[in-house]
């Protein structure tokens, strides 16, 4: 048996390259059963045929997400506009037919330049979303016929958003799919992701993360500018992809690599301003409603600050959790390059993606349900495996339903539903499943040959230039060696014997090993 050392940039054949599923997840094998069993021995995987991995995930998604729009449907028919109570107890609710009204669409305001009646807006005042995402929202009122009730303009106004947003949709799993090209059907993990399905149209969040998912698809591919470009515009529409660029710092220090780094944030900051400066400029009060708004919020629904608050009936200030929360990313975030610069092997690009947005969102004032659209194609690409997916996933639908029916207890007027302490745990579920991912994915860089992506031989495919670098700067180098993810299996004829390990160092050719004669 001859042992090759991969290099990570050579294309192989698409049979070769792709990784199936069913020959590496126990669930994937056992789910595989429903439509036939494991892939074959002599299968052909590749592209060539129609039904190639990409067409399948993107299809699924689109089936998943029509799935979600009949799970509004209860909502679509009369609970949005008949009885506060209904969107609650139904799970359906929406912000987008709501703010159709509420944010001065229905009476052609423009966003950020007009101010809203407060009598309309209940004393908003200007529209509180990032620029880019206004964007979105205002095109979708010029979609929007304007003729009719006001109950039907509304409906039209959901339909219209629920088509741009499946467009995010099939963009989420293209570039998902695209992002680590050996494993396309990594992306089912999006497709199938049943918190996606129904959050995906509570809210404009799928714009934000399906131009952040662009920008990670393009570092992949050794484009570091135009990732900033992406991300920055993402940054426009939503705050956490810039955080991105956080995780991007610190496994670019570790390789030496601060130059493309350095062009991700001049892309990301050139895009930014670009779509912010002339808001800003013209319409300083309604640009900066976003930004004031986030500080002057208080401690909201499925936060852990929410659970403190009220069982320990302490009213915490908002400048003061603000501070709080600010300390406690800093501080994560700095073990996070502790880990990131110490780990055995540099973490992926995707791994630190996923820790870095988490514990933004873990530490966070506040928790909207559609905010773990942030988070599922980071995780599909961090920890490819159904079993710790599924788990996470399923303590995100718990929280759904939880939130839901805490709202419907406390607005119903009829003790229907769930009290606050049933509420908290639904929040603990929801903080416990994402910590386990989380965990699942610190071990993964501790021991890198627990990774899924790496037991191929794979070193970052999603790093783009940082794909089998050379480490430049490792904490403790003198203490560890860096390891090999996966053990390559030689024989007599290589060197070795059966079943031992060839340790392979990324970004250095190793020497041939010693002729036993």
């Amino acid at each position: 048996m001859t042992i090759v050392r991969e290099d990570p940039h050579h294309e192989a054949s698409e049979a070769e390259a792709v990784v199936p599923p069913t020959r590496e997840d126990p669930v994937a094998v056992a789910g595989s059963e429903v439509i036939g069993g494991p892939l074959g021995r002599f299968a052909a995987v590749g592209r060539r045929g129609w039904w190639n991995p990409l067409r399948v995930v993107v299809l699924v998604a689109i089936g998943m997400f029509a799935l979600g729009m009949v799970q509004k449907v209860p909502c679509y028919d009369s609970g949005w506009f008949f009885g506060a109570n209904a969107q609650y107890s139904h799970a359906c609710y929406s912000d987008i037919p709501h703010l159709y009204h509420g944010r001065g669409f229905a009476d052609d305001l423009v966003p950020y330049f007009d101010r809203i009646p407060d009598t309309v807006s209940g004393g908003m005042g200007y529209l509180e979303y990032p620029v880019l995402t206004g964007l979105f929202m205002e095109v979708a009122s010029w979609l929007t016929p304007h003729g009719g009730t006001i109950q039907h303009r509304e409906q039209v106004y959901w339909l219209v958003n629920a088509g741009m947003l499946l467009v995010c949709t099939a963009v989420i799993a293209v570039c998902t799919a695209r992002t680590n090209r050996r494993r396309p059907w990594d992306a089912l993990l999006v497709a199938l992701a049943p918190a996606f399905a129904l959050t995906a149209t509570i809210n404009w969040d799928l714009f934000a993360v399906a131009l952040a998912a662009a920008g990670m698809m393009l570092w992949s591919r050794n484009r570091p500018l135009a990732a900033g470009v992406l991300i920055g515009l993402a940054t426009a529409a939503k705050l956490y992809p810039g955080f991105l660029l956080v995780a991007l710092f610190f496994l670019c220090l570790r390789a030496g690599k601060l130059k493309a780094w350095g062009a991700a944030v001049g892309g990301a900051a050139g895009a930014w301003f670009v779509v912010n400066l002339p808001v800003a400029l013209l319409a300083w009060d309604g640009w900066s409603k976003f930004y004031t708004f986030s500080q002057e919020r208080g401690v909201d629904y499925g936060s852990i600050w929410l659970i403190i608050s009220q069982q320990t009936k302490w009213n915490i200030e908002p400048q003061a959790v603000n501070h709080y929360a600010e300390a406690l990313v800093l501080l994560l975030w700095g073990a996070i390059a502790a880990l990131t610069l110490y780990a055995p092997r540099r973490p992926r690009f995707a791994q630190l993606a996923f820790l870095v947005v988490a514990v933004f969102i873990l530490t966070n004032k506040v928790y909207s349900p559609q905010y773990v659209l942030w988070l599922v194609p980071l995780a599909a690409l961090a920890r490819p495996r159904w079993r710790d997916f599924l788990i996470w996933q399923a303590a995100e639908v718990m929280y759904f339903l939880g939130i839901w029916s805490y709202l419907a207890y406390t607005t119903g007027g009829n003790s229907k539903g769930l009290p606050q302490d049933g509420y908290h745990l639904a929040i603990a579920a929801h903080l416990i499943g994402t910590l386990y991912l989380c965990a699942v994915v610190v071990r993964d860089i501790l021991f890198p040959e627990r990774d899924p992506v790496r037991q191929d031989g794979s070193d970052d495919p999603s790093g783009g230039v940082l794909d089998g670098a050379e480490d430049a700067f490792v904490l403790g180098r003198p203490s560890h060696q860096p390891r090999h993810a996966a053990p390559l299996q030689g024989g007599p004829e290589d060197g070795y014997g059966y079943g031992e390990a060839r340790p392979v160092q990324w970004g250095v050719d190793p020497a041939p090993p010693a002729s036993p004669h």
